[in-house]
């Protein structure tokens, strides 16, 4: 009997202290999980996928989530685990490489006789508008021709020959679309990238709509190029899109652009980087009066032949040291370049093994993960996030991004972020809001797609990471990121 009593007491004690627990939490509800809740119940959310995740990056303490383990694609957000391995594996100062090889005897009186060889390393500002102003462009490619007259080349009986094998030629990652890859923003990453891989189309526009546009020309000039023009006047603006495949000389251009823009360029991605290197080098050598006997080539259609053995019988003649992974990875991040991404997720792959294709440069970056993080489920094809392929969850995204807080190579890291209402893509996001200045993340924006992963710094002092993304919504994109600022406020004011 007392037993039994004591037990009657021991359960009522307990219940007690659980309701008034419960009435505590309804007092003071957590404010993160509260906004979370009140955003994926949203009718335009109806029929989307939610994965979020708000985690203590002191203790690791989850404070709040919603299908935190769901994967989903989450566009550009993917970028942070493409640079967020560079600073691991190659550290913020590696700067890829180009070298020039001459294949042949330099005479004394200055004559090749044989070809000259640029080995691409992957230096992604070569000609890069992020680096070059407005017809700045092929200033490197001046400077190199005034190196190797000063050198003693006067005359080249042989050919200049492009040289990106290092990091393969697939193209295009596994899961972009054919509708981007045309596109500057789908231009894949290579050895030996030039102008950002970017092919720029000029036209004359019509004066009224429904008037045919004309091609005036193209930046760089393609040999060979068959364009097929589609694009009409009509509408405002810049509407047209440019379709093509890699190495493809084959190009058509389809849309509108508005009546009155008079000669517009449009942006294409350029069909093959490898051989324009070579054909723009020919071209800017024989400008400053270095006459080459043979036609650009591109190593891609020659004979194939390891690095190793290619370069063993080669004069190494001079290097071009690029920028370093602290730059390029905060145009990467804050402006969101793809281009500058995949070339970041190669530099993993050749910096680590000298084989900076884009499938071993993810099997490297996939290994270093796991361990680290939970890594089930995570599925990573690309560097950008342009592929529909990755599957990337809330949780991947947190315990990816507490691990760096703890990096000597943290601080380059956060510095790449873009900053609520100040900077970047975030510039516009929780402008006059609690937020800004406060959130520090990488944005990632598809069709019927938005996403937002990294840090907040809260008033209480806290520092918080978080991730959250968005498939299939019901309604715009920007009605969709007010909502989420709610979400983004509510971790800034989290005590």
């Amino acid at each position: 009997m007392i037993r039994s009593q004591l037990t009657r007491n021991t359960l009522l004690l307990g219940f007690s202290l659980f309701l008034a627990g419960n009435v505590l939490f309804a007092q003071t509800p957590n404010s993160i999980q509260t906004a979370i809740d009140a955003f994926s119940s949203n009718a335009y959310f109806a029929n989307a996928s939610v994965s979020f995740m708000a985690m203590d990056c002191s203790n690791g303490q989850v404070l709040a989530a919603k299908n935190p383990s769901l994967a989903l694609p989450p566009a550009s957000t993917t970028k942070l685990f493409s640079t967020a391995t560079a600073f691991q594996l190659l550290g913020k100062n590696y700067a890829p490489q180009t070298r020039i090889y001459l294949d042949g005897e330099l005479t004394k009186d200055g004559v090749l006789n044989g070809n000259l060889w640029i080995r691409g390393g992957g230096d992604v500002a070569l000609g890069s508008r992020y680096y070059n102003g407005d017809g700045k462009e092929s200033d490197f490619l001046e400077k190199w021709a005034d190196t190797l007259m000063k050198l003693g080349i006067k005359k080249i009986n042989g050919s200049v020959v492009g040289d990106a094998s290092e990091f393969g030629y697939e193209g295009a990652p596994d899961g972009w679309n054919w509708g981007d890859m045309g596109n500057y923003y789908g231009a894949g990453a290579s050895g030996l990238p030039i102008y950002d891989n970017m092919l720029r189309y000029t036209f004359q526009v019509g004066a009224k709509s429904g008037a045919k546009t004309t091609l005036l020309g193209t930046f760089p000039v393609i040999n060979g190029l068959n364009y097929s023009n589609y694009i009409v006047t009509g509408g405002s603006g810049d509407n047209s899109y440019i379709y093509g495949a890699p190495y493809s000389l084959d190009r058509f251009g389809t849309g509108t652009l508005g009546a009155g823009l008079g000669k517009f360029t449009v942006k294409g991605s350029l069909p093959d980087p490898e051989l324009s290197f070579s054909q723009e080098f020919t071209r800017i050598l024989k400008s400053k009066g270095i006459d080459v006997k043979d036609k650009a080539l591109a190593a891609r259609t020659m004979p194939w032949a390891s690095a190793t053995s290619r370069y063993a019988a080669m004069k190494l003649f001079f290097v071009h040291k690029g920028k370093p992974l602290s730059s390029i990875a905060w145009w990467t991040n804050m402006k969101s370049v793809n281009l500058f991404a995949e070339e970041v997720l190669c530099w993993i792959g050749y910096g680590t093994s000298g084989n900076g294709s884009v499938d071993n440069s993810i099997s490297r970056m996939m290994n270093y993960w796991s361990g680290k993080i939970n890594t089930i489920g995570l599925y990573i094809t690309d560097g950008s996030g342009l592929s529909r392929s990755n599957a990337i969850s809330a949780n991947h995204f947190c315990e990816m991004l507490k691990y760096m807080t703890t990096s000597k190579e943290f601080d380059g890291f956060y510095g790449t972020l873009p900053v609520a209402g100040v900077s970047g893509t975030l510039s516009s996001v929780c402008k006059n809001q609690p937020g800004e200045g406060k959130v520090h993340a990488k944005s990632g924006t598809m069709k019927r797609i938005k996403a937002y992963s990294g840090y907040v710094e809260t008033k209480a002092g806290k520092r918080i990471c978080f991730s959250i993304i968005i498939n299939n919504f019901n309604c715009s994109s920007e009605y969709t990121v007010e909502q989420m600022e709610k979400v983004f406020n509510a971790m800034v004011l989290y005590q």
